[in-house]
């Protein structure tokens, strides 16, 4: 289990090239010959180390200094897009469709979401925890920080807490900051199979509430798609979420254009997910509530998709970009977020600065934690990850290079 010190000793990291990502600077904000200087796990300072101010460096009991030697330091970074906490695999059934079987033929041989929920209903919390757990260290490992979790594989109350249960105890047992999400509207379970109306009569009525009484959730998702849930059908959820005071996501014109971005955007959501099919409407309407678009392209990789999200109706419209792994058993069993912003560039085409920007400051924005994560920023949390890189565009190009020289979580 992590040992976590609330108020760690002051330390400094000098001789640096930061990557600051704030807005208030170009690109990517980069400083040459940086410091950022760290008091009871919150940055003091990021900038200029010539600009330190002397003041900072007078505590008590002195300062513990780090020389990087050019390194570069950019913010720790964020998965603001994971189903994370699942039981077993669907290995099989890859190779079912690797066989060209269809997705009806998967289903009948007892793979699809269905085997996913049947594996977490029987699968204990403890379990959980302990299978998602080298997921999540691998993440970590690549320099991760803040990792957001959805349930989704439960489908009743009492499973759907299970999972949040197990989402929020990986934040116990290893140093990162989770973010959890509700996702009871993301498929029919067999108890319901032809009954829409009455599953999402649940999930509003009473899995949503529960859920929200018990403080398990940060935010609540759906997935509105016409093989799950109509624009109509998720509204009720939203409805539902408003009224427990949850923000909402959601997963949205993936494979159709059913008006997911607009409706997430009447909701004012954090942000909408996936997004291959998303309109210049759909991109009008989330730029003018601020919903982050948040690119998944483990998933579009992984089930063959060929209609790409449409980045340049986000650029025109200015809609922040985020990037995030999607980790999930069946169309994105993808743990490493460097590999995913490589996706992003060669797959969607986004640039370097897009897509790093889209694993800080943007992510940050997806999960509403902008004043805590994100941008190397005085008063936010000291999350930081240090590479042996020559350029941040390094983090982008390479496939199966992990940098990372070192890793900071909360000044540790």
């Amino acid at each position: 289990m992590a040992s976590i010190d609330h108020n760690p000793p002051p330390k400094l990291w000098r001789n640096a090239r930061l990557a600051t990502m704030r807005a208030d600077r170009p690109g990517l904000g980069t400083v040459e010959k940086g410091a950022v200087l760290a008091s009871s796990g919150r940055i003091a300072f990021a900038g200029p180390e010539a600009e330190l101010p002397a003041a900072l460096l007078e505590p008590t009991g002195g300062i513990e200094t780090v020389d990087c030697e050019g390194r570069w330091i950019t913010p720790g970074l964020i998965d603001c897009h994971t189903h994370l906490v699942w039981a077993g695999n669907r290995a099989r059934e890859f190779e079912l469709r690797l066989a060209g079987a269809s997705y009806e033929e998967v289903a009948r041989a007892g793979g699809g979401i269905v085997s996913s929920v049947r594996a977490l209903r029987e699968a204990s919390e403890d379990r959980l925890v302990a299978e998602a757990l080298p997921r999540l260290d691998t993440l970590i490992a690549e320099g991760v920080t803040t990792i957001e979790v959805k349930s989704g594989y439960g489908l009743d109350t009492e499973n759907e807490a299970k999972s949040l249960r197990a989402a929020r105890r990986l934040g116990t047992e290893r140093p990162v900051r989770v973010r959890t999400t509700f996702l009871g509207a993301h498929a029919l379970p067999p108890e319901h199979a032809g009954d829409k109306a009455g599953f999402i009569a649940k999930v509003a009525g009473e899995m949503l509430p529960a859920i929200a009484a018990t403080g398990l959730a940060d935010a609540v998702d759906g997935f509105c798609e016409g093989i799950a849930f109509s624009p109509e059908e998720i509204a009720r959820v939203f409805d539902a979420a408003r009224a427990a005071g949850l923000p909402v996501k959601l997963h949205a014109d993936q494979l159709s254009d059913l008006s997911g971005a607009a409706l997430a955007a009447s909701y004012g959501a954090l942000s909408a997910d996936h997004l291959e099919y998303t309109s210049e409407a759909g991109a009008a309407a989330m730029a003018r509530a601020g919903t982050v678009a948040v690119m998944l392209p483990g998933a579009f990789y992984f089930i063959r998709e060929t209609k790409v999200p449409p980045i340049e109706s986000f650029r025109r419209q200015g809609v922040a970009m985020a990037v995030a792994t999607d980790c999930n058993p069946g169309t994105s069993p993808l743990t490493s977020l460097l590999l995913t912003m490589n996706m992003a560039a060669t797959l969607f085409r986004m640039t370097v600065d897009e897509c790093l920007l889209g694993v800080t400051r943007h992510a940050a924005k997806a999960l509403g934690l902008e004043a805590e994560a994100g941008t190397l920023d005085a008063g936010k949390s000291a999350d930081l990850a240090i590479w042996d890189i020559e350029s941040p565009a390094e983090l982008v190009y390479r496939m199966g290079f992990n940098p990372l020289h070192a890793r900071v979580w909360r000044g540790r």
